[in-house]
């Protein structure tokens, strides 16, 4: 019987490669997309990306959108307590195990093991460890399309934003900064790849501040 399996959904590349690499492997069944958005805005995290391109997105992979939302700054415990709803429906029907795109963070991994076996579940990381350079190139290799959708100034110009993720943007990252982006120094909006049924059309918009230094552009559905 297959192992059920939500992916931790984010709209960014990494999320998009684990969906492809668990899509690729034997003994699994995908159930749904899951993701966290701002109650007011509708907007997904640091992304701060549009409800109606996660909506497309997850519509083009051919998989349910699971939205947990949550308070604009919410706290830790709040978090932890939204997604612990969500996730116990899916538990009853059978989910186990829930994928994220991490790639070698050890304080994130940990943390996102300890809130899931609360739930009675496990945590799967399909990238772990692999070379994160690799990644991105493995990532385009196979067709993927992204834009860059956030970008942290301290260590990237926000004249980045809306940027393709592209072998000339790998060649542009500042000495130091991660080709994917691992340690948040900017994040992307996939609109087109193997995973996806068709590209998902849209816009960029204006430059907006998020909180402190991150800015992020207004991608919006075309």
């Amino acid at each position: 019987m297959a192992e059920k399996l939500l992916i931790s959904w984010s709209s960014g590349k990494d999320s998009a490669l684990a969906l492809c690499e668990m899509k690729s492997r034997k003994g699994y069944e995908i159930r749904a997309l899951l993701t966290t958005l701002a109650t007011g805005s509708g907007r997904i995290g640091i992304h701060g990306l549009r409800s109606i391109l996660l909506e497309r997105q997850a519509s083009s992979c051919g998989y349910p959108l699971e939205k947990v939302f949550l308070p604009e700054g919410a706290a830790n415990d709040q978090y932890e307590a939204a997604l612990a709803e969500a996730l116990a429906s899916y538990r009853e029907e059978g989910v186990s195990s829930v994928v994220y795109g991490d790639i070698f963070l050890e304080d994130i991994r940990k943390y996102r093991e300890k809130h899931l076996e609360k739930a009675g579940m496990k945590a799967r990381f399909p990238l772990w460890r692999r070379d994160t350079f690799k990644l991105a190139m493995e990532f385009i290799d196979l067709g993927f399309r992204a834009v860059i959708a956030a970008v942290d100034t301290r260590v990237l110009d926000k004249g980045m934003l809306g940027k393709c993720f592209d072998r000339p943007f790998l060649t542009t990252l500042p000495p130091g900064v991660d080709p994917c982006g691992e340690n948040g120094e900017f994040h992307t909006f996939v609109f087109d790849g193997p995973i996806f049924r068709e590209s998902i059309r849209y816009a960029v918009g204006e430059v907006l501040p998020d909180q402190n230094h991150f800015y992020f552009c207004d991608i919006l559905p075309a």
